[in-house]
């Protein structure tokens, strides 16, 4: 059996490609952001007051005692006598999780919501150099903090695949940030329990013992025969790959979608604000589009409220912010919303210059060169040193 998805070139460039965001002790997090007298206390939340229940989470306070989710309640209150429980609030945790979302996605789009406390984003360009990938962490860090609360804290890893980017999640925690580069590989991933890694739980974790790997290090060190024989499968061999950061754990997944969205602050909850927000994040969409080399067939708008719009055109495949910024006007023009709190732009349908044939007669060509210049003047003097009048 041969896996198509595995690479053939060992040597393959291996870039940092996904951030992976994991909200630390969300439900507990959550209770302690919304009553400042629990914040520094222990604190257990429970699905019901019984003592043959059980924790469903643990704040860190609580945890420093030996309580973590699953722990019967009786049994926590004896490792933890001033453990102050909470009934959980599903609806609750569901709201702030909507709201972590928002922050998260001012500052980069969100490539999938794992679970209510875990998401993962695509890095691309030169969003994938470490010092880049580190400040963009830091900055996801602080938009929740300030527009979620101080309580809300985050792991974040990053890594050149998805899978040790979740991992890097749980090196360090509370309120970390992990990044794993290829370069250290497989090395980094020694001095742990494999079921650290996600996936392998304690079934799976008798199979590795029965053929040998009791550790990280065990794993590591196999090869790719043993591992196949170990999983009992083609995964095992996956697993080689992932551990030295190939990206095929879902190669289906890559990016085919980019844009910006903005939470809107008060005073800017009007028609003419959101046109004005809007406008902005078409430049620094398109802006980004440039740096990745991606050209866009399809542009939408999308304006979240009491009543919510959205607006989709397709295009002749463009990177260009004037003809962006027209479609945005075009569109515009049949808005129909009530009560905004959020916009986006979102561009899909990317190709690479590669698979673009462009039309010979198509003057927005012709602003390619200009488009490039304006990205490197406003990189070398700050951004928005200059940009369209539409946006003044």
């Amino acid at each position: 059996m041969v896996d198509g998805n595995l690479p053939f070139d060992l040597h393959d460039e291996r870039p940092l490609r996904s951030l992976f965001l994991d909200l630390n002790a969300y439900f507990a997090s959550v209770e302690q952001q919304e009553r400042p007298e629990l914040r520094g206390v222990p604190i257990g939340v429970v699905p019901v007051m019984a003592d043959s229940s059980f924790i469903i989470a643990a704040s860190y306070e609580a945890k420093h005692f030996g309580v973590k989710t699953g722990t019967q309640i009786g049994e926590a209150k004896n490792l933890c006598p001033d453990i102050v429980l909470v009934d959980g609030r599903h609806s609750l945790y569901a709201h702030y999780h909507r709201k972590v979302v928002e922050a998260a996605e001012t500052v980069l789009p969100i490539d999938k919501v794992c679970s209510i406390d875990e998401m993962r984003f695509c890095l691309m360009g030169a969003e994938r150099r470490p010092e880049n990938a580190r400040a963009i962490a830091i900055r996801m860090k602080e938009v929740i903090r300030d527009r979620v609360g101080e309580s809300m804290r985050c792991s974040i890893g990053i890594a050149p695949n998805a899978f040790l980017a979740k991992l890097g999640t749980d090196l360090e925690k509370p309120d970390g940030l992990v990044v794993i580069e290829s370069r250290e590989l497989p090395n980094r991933l020694r001095g742990l329990s494999v079921t650290e890694f996600a996936g392998i739980n304690k079934r799976m974790q008798a199979r590795l013992q029965a053929a040998g790997i009791f550790t990280s290090d065990d794993m590591v060190a196999a090869d790719q025969a043993l591992l196949r024989r170990a999983f009992g499968s083609i995964i095992g061999e996956r697993w080689w790959y992932l551990l030295r950061g190939y990206d095929i754990e879902q190669p289906e997944t890559h990016r085919k979608s980019l844009g910006h969205s903005h939470v809107l602050a008060p005073e800017l909850r009007t028609d003419q604000g959101c046109k004005e927000v809007l406008l902005r994040l078409a430049v620094k969409a398109s802006a980004r589009l440039r740096a990745n080399d991606l050209w866009t067939r399809a542009v939408t708008l999308q304006v979240k409220g009491a009543r919510s719009w959205t607006a989709r055109r397709r295009v002749v495949p463009t990177q260009d912010s004037v003809s962006i910024t027209e479609t945005l006007l075009s569109l515009w023009e049949d808005r129909n919303f009530v009560g905004p709190k959020a916009v986006g732009i979102t561009f899909d349908e990317l190709s690479t210059a590669e698979q673009v044939t462009p039309s010979l007669f198509d003057f927005k060509l012709d602003r390619a060169l200009l488009n490039k210049a304006v990205d490197r003047v406003n990189a070398k003097f700050g951004k928005n040193s200059i940009y369209l009048a539409a946006i003044q």
